[in-house]
């Protein structure tokens, strides 16, 4: 039997899965990601090779975190210190005789977020961002099915632009975001971001603290709504879906007071729950070579 193979290379996790021809998964397993490189390589070698069992992989998809080169395959986490100018496509190519694709995580979620918006909907959104507010905060924006992309290739940071915020029951003091940049959005809403700010995890947080996180986002948004002008922002993430309806009521409302020149778009929380950079390797295993 033919199938095919997707890997999620995430900081903290690794999600291995191995699916037919119609993106059905046949098997998958999962295991914590070790600090080592090569001991994180093996194992995730051997996790493929595990879902793969006697059948024949024709092609592998792979989201994992930047910065990386999607044209080589060479990846280099920023959240796996010792994983640097990995050549992951070479490295499976060899293994398995096959062509692995890889994309930063955010962009492969994106892909999966369009994928799952658009099958079988009877209005389907041309342009969706997708946005991941977890430790940090990223995205992906897909404009009629293809990850746009910036000059020769860059990935675009939607969490490091600017934002005026609001701050009346964290510490300003504690705000710094690790890009070395001032006023990131990432540096007021991510979950390392607000453990600083309010000096406890986002699970822990306020009604009012909730509501000025959301303040913060919802200015976030507005920025990406006016400069993208997207049909759909869709947001995943542990902080987006632990706050949940609280978060996104605030970020809505705040998003849409903002907004003159352009359709404001729906905001949603993500179907895919924690699946999203997994399914987004699926897409990308699945997609013509």
């Amino acid at each position: 039997m033919s199938i095919y193979l997707a890997l999620d290379i995430g900081g903290t996790k690794f999600m291995v899965a191995a699916v037919d021809a119609r993106g059905t998964i046949l098997r998958r397993t999962r295991a914590d990601t070790p600090l080592d490189l090569d001991k994180g390589l093996a194992l995730l070698m051997s996790m493929a090779h595990e879902v793969a069992g006697s059948d024949r992989v024709v092609a592998i998809g792979a989201s994992a975190g930047g910065p990386l080169d999607w044209r080589s395959g060479v990846i280099s986490p920023l959240h796996q210190p010792q994983w640097r100018g990995v050549p992951l496509a070479q490295l499976f190519a060899t293994e398995f005789g096959c062509p692995l694709r890889v994309e930063v995580d955010t962009d492969a979620a994106a892909l999966a977020e369009f994928a799952s918006a658009t099958s079988g909907k009877p209005i389907q959104p041309t342009r969706l961002l997708y946005v991941t507010i977890s430790t940090g905060v990223g995205g992906g924006f897909i404009v009629d099915g293809q990850i746009y992309r910036g000059h020769d290739g860059t990935h675009p940071e939607v969490g490091h632009h600017a934002i005026r915020w609001r701050m009346n029951h964290g510490d300003p003091r504690a705000l710094h975001c690790s890009c070395g940049a001032t006023d990131c959005l990432e540096s007021l809403v991510s979950g390392s971001a607000i453990r600083a700010l309010y000096g406890k995890p986002a699970e822990e947080l306020s009604e009012a603290e909730w509501n000025e996180v959301g303040f913060n986002l919802g200015q976030g948004l507005r920025n990406m709504a006016v400069i993208l002008a997207p049909s759909v922002i869709v947001l995943g993430g542990g902080v987006a879906f632990g706050g949940g309806e609280r978060l996104l009521r605030e970020a809505r409302q705040v998003m849409n007071d903002g907004l003159r020149l352009v359709p404001a778009p729906e905001v949603q929380l993500s179907s895919l729950g924690y699946d999203t950079a997994l399914r987004g390797a699926i897409s990308l295993a699945l997609a013509p070579r």
